[in-house]
């Protein structure tokens, strides 16, 4: 028998290196991309600011004011982000959360800014929840013993709808799992002639151990936990059904936070709607890596960037991340 008939030393005929010889080549074949434009960046806004604060859980972000949070969003114009979605922090709260629905309130004064600066080229999104604004912390109304009334909340998220809109929003995002919360912000949406603002629902939204640099960032009130209406960590079938559920009373996006942890709930959605499906590269996550970074454990920007291939590749169509203007400028 000659070497050429000797199986062990001809090798094997199929080679699935032979499209990983090369970078363009690795390039060209590659299942899963990350672009700029599938990326939205959270942000910050605090009322009384005259200069961005830093949050000390979250290397690198910070609460911005109103005139910083201007260069942001059109950095992130510039670099050709999906979209931007606002957070607002009130120098005053209250039982109610009246601050939602002011409005001369700080996060119906920057969407109008946003709207007004970069409203042609970002997707301009607001957080429709109660938390920042309440001084319980909780993301609905307390009935008389403390817990959260889903329906005098569906009242009150129907009002903040109406005000955002107002102040031009483009895309609400309703976070504070509330069972009907979709369908009464719909109608308060197009009973108010906004037809044209859509809804990417926070469906799958998991009580998290990862939040906890976020509280930092919103300067959170919340004593006890959210148990009560965020869903466990161990219902994958529970978030196809909020997801489901959704999609029937009206949103047009449907997102899963956190993402890593939830990573095989974002393909479940995904495999179970006809909509755009995001989901929510949260806090925790992000400082979990920079802190690893920090100590040199890791090597920083290829985990970025593998962090969102991650969730892309899982089926978020849409990822916010506080490292979307960083990403953009890597993958340039």
């Amino acid at each position: 028998m000659s070497e050429l008939d000797d199986p062990a030393l001809v090798g094997p005929a199929v080679r699935p290196r032979r499209l990983r010889t090369t970078a363009a080549l690795r390039r060209m074949v590659s299942e899963t991309i990350v672009r700029p434009h599938q990326l939205v960046l959270p942000l910050f806004v605090r009322e009384g600011l005259d200069q961005p604060r830093p949050i000390r859980s979250m290397p690198g972000v910070v609460q911005h004011s109103r005139s910083s949070l201007l260069a942001a969003v059109n950095e992130a114009a510039e670099l050709g982000l999906g979209g931007v979605m606002l957070f607002g922090i009130p120098e005053h709260k209250d039982a109610n959360g009246s601050g939602a629905v002011d409005p001369a309130g700080v996060l119906n004064l920057a969407i109008t800014d946003v709207v007004g600066e970069v409203g042609d080229a970002l997707t301009v999104m607001s957080d429709l929840c109660l938390d920042e604004f309440t001084d319980h912390g909780h993301c609905g109304l307390l009935s008389a013993d403390g817990r959260v009334d889903n329906d005098k909340t569906l009242v009150a998220y129907a009002e903040m709808a109406r005000a955002q809109a107002h102040a031009g929003v483009n895309t609400v995002g309703p976070s504070g799992m509330m069972d009907g919360q979709v369908a009464v912000i719909r109608a308060a949406l197009d009973e108010s002639e906004h037809t044209d603002v859509s809804i990417l629902a926070y469906s799958a939204k998991y009580a998290s151990a990862f939040y906890g640099p976020f509280r930092e960032a919103v300067d959170s009130s919340l004593e006890g936990d959210r148990r009560t209406y965020q869903q466990d960590a161990g219902n994958a079938r529970e978030g196809v059904r909020e997801a489901l559920l959704d999609v029937e009373e009206g949103a047009d996006m449907v997102m899963v936070k956190p993402a890593l942890a939830y990573l095989d709930v974002v393909r479940r959605v995904r495999d179970a709607v006809d909509v755009p499906v995001a989901a929510y590269n949260i806090s925790g996550e992000y400082s979990m890596l920079e802190a690893a970074a920090a100590q040199g454990w890791i090597d920083r920007e290829p985990a970025i960037l593998e962090t969102l291939t991650s969730i892309r590749r899982a089926g978020a169509d849409v990822v916010l991340t506080y490292w979307a203007a960083e990403a953009a400028r890597l993958l340039r």
